[in-house]
């Protein structure tokens, strides 16, 4: 049997250190003696009990703790309007709950009849949940116990999330911490299911970073009968099979997302048809939502006297700006001197669908998080992201509480000061966006690759050569599918 030194330490994978590698956490630093050393090796000594998944993970029930608390007013005094509003503790599961039939047994989907607003995975999460609420009928107790689930349940997930988001990157764990203190899922966590969502596509995104495009297409289909919003990184997936050549890779990427949706939709269209097409149907004919750019839009021009937008404007007008955004994206992908990396594209295509989409509700901020931790893991732009959300939160609050329910004025806020705080989210969400793009067209500005990482995320994209990008200033240098010649600007490892 061979005898194992006392003292000997397990060789660790040496990883970016945040107070090190951010110009904003390092002068945090100072109460403790600064920044870690360049001379120091992280990663490369034992931690002990508090490795940085568990700390992770501390951080995030910690902020669960938080937003529990931040929900305490409807947990005690119930979730009556408008008091739900101005306490800022508003949520759709005791909504839901009351106003769909789930505390009377009602199942959507399953039960013939009943209409949901939602994806038919949301509805079978909804009514499963509702399952295991003890008593009958939509009681209060049974209500706050409805939320209890539930928001336990998005806790385990937020959990996961944050660790599947510090795996993605070995040698940068500690930028899953945005997702675990997010101020933004603490505010929002626990509005709707959205974070199931975002938990399978946080999923996909590890499992296509381990090169397996069929469980990571998997894991898009049922995040997009959960959210639709899920689907939109198979446009980052194409524009990188085209550039890398690696086509075999989206289509069964596709393929599997297709199929896992299908599986999930297809028994419920077949045995409750008109249940199944309600959520399209009312996705469809909705008005602009509150919040939205072309809510915000109308709401102005009724109080100038302008022409507002009806829902068959609005519903061509985002259809056609996202086309347009998606195009821009794509030909970003396939011009930049150095192929984007995949969190940075899922970024700026989820971020132009929420800015053009004619909806835009609270929670809709918890997509953006974690792609943001892998796009751009830079805590100044996200502080101030945050900041204008969390601003933008009060004021939709304020707003409803008066448009909804005529609560009383001292609690209100003019139509005009909603409006800015919907222009401001918009704006900082589109900084963002510009950054990013910034990053991509300067490699050098990205903290992954000042690193001389490629793209930890991308699996089978990570290393790859070009097959196709498009040089637009000098043509003859563009690298094309039948041509030989590559030029040396464009290899993997280059900042062009």
């Amino acid at each position: 049997m061979q005898e194992t030194k006392p003292h000997q330490q397990r060789k660790r994978a040496r990883f970016v250190v945040p107070s090190r590698n951010d110009s904003l956490l390092r002068n945090f630093t100072e109460v403790v003696g600064g920044p870690m050393g360049r001379h120091s090796a992280p990663g490369e000594v034992s931690p002990g009990p508090f490795t940085v998944e568990r700390v992770l993970v501390i951080l995030t029930v910690v902020a669960a703790l938080i937003a529990v608390v931040a929900k305490d007013y409807c947990r005690v005094n119930g979730w009556e309007t408008p008091s739900q509003f101005y306490a800022t503790c508003y949520s759709d599961f005791p909504e839901l709950f009351k106003n769909r039939g789930l505390g009377d047994g009602v199942f959507p989907f399953f039960t013939q009849g009943s209409l949901f607003e939602y994806p038919v995975l949301m509805g079978i999460i909804a009514g499963l949940t509702a399952l295991v609420v003890p008593g009958n009928g939509p009681g209060p107790e049974r209500i706050l116990g409805y939320f209890d689930v539930n928001a336990t349940l998005i806790v385990a997930i937020w959990i996961v999330t944050v660790l599947l988001t510090a795996r993605m990157n070995k040698r940068r764990p500690w930028d899953a911490a945005m997702v675990a203190v997010a101020p933004g899922i603490i505010l929002a966590g626990f509005i709707n299911w959205d974070l199931w969502a975002v938990g399978l596509l946080a999923l996909a995104m590890f499992l296509f970073s381990r090169n397996k495009p069929v469980l990571a297409g998997i894991c898009i289909g049922l995040g997009t009968a959960t959210k639709l919003y899920p689907v939109l990184i198979l446009g980052a997936v194409l524009v990188l099979a085209i550039r890398s050549g690696k086509l075999r890779t989206f289509f069964t990427t596709a393929g599997a997302a297709l199929a896992a949706w299908l599986a999930v939709n297809l028994p419920i269209a077949a045995m409750n048809p008109s249940g199944w097409q309600y959520f399209f149907e009312f996705t469809q004919d909705r008005p602009a939502g509150y919040s939205s750019p072309w809510f915000a839009y109308n709401l102005a021009a009724e109080r100038l006297q302008w022409t507002q937008l009806t829902a068959s404007t609005i519903n061509s007008l985002a259809l056609n700006l996202f086309i347009v955004a998606c195009v821009l994206v794509g030909m970003l992908a396939l011009t930049a001197t150095r192929r984007p990396r995949l969190a940075q594209l899922a970024f700026l295509i989820v971020g132009a669908f929420i800015l053009t989409n004619k909806v835009y509700s609270p929670q809709f901020v918890i997509w953006l998080i974690p792609l943001l931790a892998l796009a751009r893991p830079r805590w100044r732009d996200f502080l101030i992201w945050q900041a204008a959300e969390a601003l933008h939160w009060g004021a939709i609050w304020m707003y409803l509480g008066q448009a909804t329910s005529g609560g009383a004025a001292q609690h209100n806020i003019d139509m005009s000061a909603y409006v800015l705080a919907v222009i401001l989210h918009m704006a900082v969400t589109a900084y963002l966006m510009a950054r990013v793009v910034m990053d991509v067209l300067d490699p050098s500005q990205d903290p992954l690759r000042s690193h001389g990482d490629d793209d930890p995320h991308g699996g089978p994209f990570n290393g790859a050569k070009d097959w196709l990008r498009v040089n637009l200033r000098h043509p003859s240098l563009s690298v094309r599918p039948w041509s030989r010649k590559e030029p040396r600007s464009v290899e993997v490892g280059s900042d062009g």
